[in-house]
């Protein structure tokens, strides 16, 4: 479910005791890779270095790790960025990776369906409960969302999974709007026992 690696194979259909514990309101979340070393860098280089260019190759590892999603998926959403920090920006780099993943799976990009309503903090520095409540309600779908949306299967695309606090808000999101179901994929996923909210890059 939450695609969580185990220690050992413990066979298929096995659920994490995270997603035992406190389900999420996405069906299936997959990454390329757990958020150190490499993996941690070329996120950053994406998301605060302008390094736009490396969204397509880390599409192209996104689509071998998330093919059973991407097959399944009638659109494809990126988190969105609220619009101050866009401007400031200029790049949404969760929209970069989806772009180049629709295209590469021939899925429909549909960035449009959903807005993030109200400027959030930053998430880097914040411990898991903050970031759920920093995010809580600030997702809304968009008129012309709720047609596209209605019945159909959404994958999520973000670039780092870390709680899982965002891709979580733009699920519900997305349920209320009318989709089917939702998963999530992201580049790299920051492991549970690993978190800590003053060791993310800034």
């Amino acid at each position: 479910m939450l695609g969580t690696p185990f220690d050992a194979d413990l066979g298929e259909g096995v659920v994490s005791l995270e997603a035992i514990a406190d389900p999420p309101p996405f069906a299936r979340a997959r990454s390329v890779a757990v958020h150190t070393g490499l993996a941690r860098r070329l996120a950053a280089d994406l998301k605060y270095r302008d390094r736009t260019d490396l969204a397509p190759w880390m599409a192209q590892w996104m689509l071998r790790s998330g093919g059973e999603l991407l097959a399944d998926a009638d659109l494809i959403v990126p988190v969105p960025l609220h619009r101050r920090r866009f401007f400031q920006r200029r790049y949404n780099q969760s929209a970069e990776l989806a772009r180049c993943l629709a295209g590469l799976a021939d899925r429909p990009f549909a960035p449009h369906v959903i807005l993030r309503r109200r400027a959030t903090r930053q998430q880097v520095g914040l411990g898991a409960k903050q970031r759920e409540d920093n995010v809580r309600g600030a997702f809304q779908v968009t008129e012309k969302g709720r047609i596209l949306l209605k019945n159909k299967r959404v994958l999520v695309v973000d670039d780092v999974y870390t709680t899982g606090a965002t891709v979580g808000a733009v699920s519900r999101a997305l349920l209320r709007g009318g989709a089917a179901a939702v998963d999530v994929l992201t580049f790299s996923r920051v492991l549970p026992d690993s978190f800590s909210a003053d060791d993310l890059e800034p």
